[in-house]
Order: C-alpha cells, then sequence, then structure tokens
C-alpha cells in the first residue's frame, strides 16, 4: 500500500509557513495564488488607459515583488492577503504613472492624465484618484481598506467584513459612504 500524499496547504497555511521563514511555502504561494493575483491585475489594468504598458503579468510580478519585502507582516488569511496584493498593484499603478509623467516632463510634452475608469461614473485621472484615496485614508482609515478591498481586489462584501472583522452591514455602509465622498472628491467638491 503507497502512503497518501499529504493534503495541499491551503493559502492560509501557507502564508503563515512562510511568514516563520519558510522559502518553499513562498514558492508554493505564488503557484497557488497565481492565477488570482493575475485577475486582479487585469481588472485593474481594464480602467487603465488604451496602450497602458505595464501587462497583467508585469503587474503581478513586480506587485509579488513588493509583498516579498512584506514577510513580516501578520497575514491573517487569504482575503488579507489578497486585499494588501491589491493596494500593492494599486501603488505599482500609481509608481507607473508618476514615472510616465516625469517622463514626459523631462522631454517637455504635455503630461496626458493617465485615467482610470470608476464603476458607473466618468474617468478619473489615477493620480487624482490616488491623492483622493489618501486624503480619505487619512480621515477614515477603515472605510478606505475597504475601498481598496472592493475595488482594487474586487473582493466580496463577506471577505471583506471578515479580513476587517467586522459584520457585512458595515463593510456595505462604509463602501456606500466611501463612494459618495470620493466621487465628490473627485467632482471638485461642494
Amino acid at each position: 500500500m503507497r502512503p497518501v500524499p499529504p493534503a495541499p496547504a491551503g493559502v492560509t497555511e501557507l502564508l503563515q509557513s512562510w511568514r516563520s521563514g519558510d522559502a518553499r511555502a513562498g514558492e508554493a504561494l505564488l503557484g497557488r495564488v497565481y492565477a488570482t493575483l493575475r485577475a486582479i491585475a487585469s481588472a485593474q489594468l481594464r480602467g487603465e488607459r488604451v496602450g497602458h504598458t505595464l501587462e497583467p503579468t508585469a503587474l503581478v510580478h513586480e506587485a509579488y515583488l513588493r509583498l516579498l519585502g512584506q514577510q513580516g507582516v501578520d497575514w491573517r488569511d487569504r482575503a488579507h492577503f489578497f486585499g494588501l496584493a491589491a493596494v500593492t498593484m494599486r501603488r505599482v499603478l500609481v509608481d507607473h504613472a508618476r514615472a510616465r509623467n516625469a517622463r514626459k516632463r523631462r522631454r517637455a510634452e504635455d503630461a496626458e492624465p493617465l485615467t482610470v475608469a470608476t464603476a458607473g461614473g466618468p474617468e478619473v485621472d489615477l493620480l487624482d484618484l490616488d491623492r483622493a484615496l489618501t486624503r480619505f485614508a487619512e480621515r477614515f482609515p477603515r472605510q478606505a481598506r475597504v475601498v481598496e478591498m472592493r475595488y482594487f481586489a474586487e473582493l466580496e462584501l463577506e471577505e471583506i467584513a471578515v479580513c476587517l472583522d467586522v459584520s457585512p452591514t458595515t463593510v456595505k455602509r462604509d463602501w456606500s459612504f466611501a463612494r459618495a465622498w470620493l466621487r465628490t472628491e473627485l467632482a471638485g467638491g461642494p
């Protein structure tokens, strides 16, 4: 009788092993989450301008490299990981937009705004959105995390509730409030 191989570890177990210093767990983690990270990257790039120079694969790799530097994070579960991955991807896109605008300024060309589509609304400048989210996070940190996990990671309200240790009703209320605040802020405010 052949021994039964151990069941593959789940994302949470791999995160905990990786945090404890197991390099093989980090490699196994990438294999386990790659498809989901690529889907998140594709979703984020769908809202970008046509001809964006970053491809989903490059965005995933850059974000994962940045996540590797955060090995000391106390990963709670897969939703926490994917939420942080989405935030990291947003930061990669913002850094990319800033670098592109800086190159354009150096060439003395007009800096074309880098836009992102918003759900049910007009396109907004990516850097304006990032600045608005940063201001929002200063006043409303939990609600900003909801935006990051919902918009950038496309997590469901229930997954966000688990990650933030609040009720789904609270997440729904935070999401509504955040969208209204950001819409007003990006429109120029009252």
